[in-house]
C-alpha cells in the first residue's frame, strides 16, 4: 500500500507543511503515526478520498490506480458504507455517489474499473445510469455489477441495457467479492489484450 509524507501532500496541494498537519490533527485527512518517530502517513487511497470529498483535482498519476478502483452508486449511505467496508478489506480503492448525478460526474473524474450500482434511485434511476455509461466513449468500459432487491425481471433488464451481472439483496459478502473479482479480473485482461 503507498503512503504519503506529509510534506509531499504539502507540495501537491500546493499549501503550507502545517496545514496539512492541522488536516490530520482535525481529522480531515486520515492519516498515522510512525512507530517511534512520530512522523506522519497518508495512505494514497485516504488522500484520494480526501481530495474529491473537498472537490479538488485530483494528480493523474493518481487515477493510474483506476484498475483497483469500485465506485459505489447508492442512495441508502449505511448500504453504500457496507459495500465499501467489505471492498476495502479486500484492498479495492473505492468511492460513494449517493445518486445518478454525482454517479456520473465520479465516473468521469476517476475512471473507475467497476461500478456497483443500485437500480432505484431518485432522478436519474440506475437504468439512465448504464445507458450513460455505455454511450459515454470515455467510460463505456467500466464493468457494471447491479446489486439490487428488486425482481429478477427488473435484474434481467438491467443486463439487457449493458450492466455486466447482478447480485440480488440480501447477497453475502463472498458473493459480492466473487463478483467484483471476476469482472475486474476479466476487464483488466481486456485492457492488457488491448493494448498489446
Amino acid at each position: 500500500m503507498k503512503t504519503l509524507t506529509t510534506g509531499e501532500i504539502a507540495k501537491i496541494c500546493d499549501v503550507n507543511l502545517r496545514t496539512v498537519i492541522r488536516w490530520i490533527e482535525r481529522g480531515d485527512l486520515k492519516g498515522f503515526k510512525l512507530p517511534g518517530r512520530g512522523n506522519n502517513r497518508v495512505t494514497q487511497q485516504d488522500f484520494v478520498a480526501f481530495l474529491q470529498l473537498h472537490q479538488m483535482p485530483v494528480p493523474a498519476e493518481f487515477l493510474d490506480e483506476g484498475h483497483n478502483h469500485v465506485l459505489i452508486v447508492d442512495d441508502e449511505l449505511p448500504f453504500a458504507k457496507s459495500i465499501q467496508r467489505v471492498l476495502k478489506g479486500a484492498g479495492y480503492m473505492t468511492s460513494i455517489a449517493n445518486d445518478g448525478f454525482s454517479a456520473g460526474s465520479q465516473l468521469s473524474t476517476i475512471q473507475p474499473a467497476l461500478m456497483t450500482l443500485d437500480l432505484s434511485m431518485p432522478g436519474l434511476d440506475g437504468y439512465d445510469v448504464i445507458r450513460f455509461v455505455r454511450h459515454s466513449e470515455r467510460i463505456s468500459s467500466t464493468r457494471i455489477l447491479v446489486v439490487s432487491a428488486l425482481s429478477d425481471q427488473a435484474l434481467i433488464k438491467a443486463v439487457e441495457c449493458g450492466a455486466d451481472a447482478y447480485l440480488q439483496k440480501p447477497y453475502m459478502n463472498s458473493e459480492l467479492l466473487a463478483a467484483v473479482e471476476m469482472l475486474i479480473d476479466n476487464s483488466n485482461s481486456k485492457a492488457k489484450e488491448g493494448s498489446g
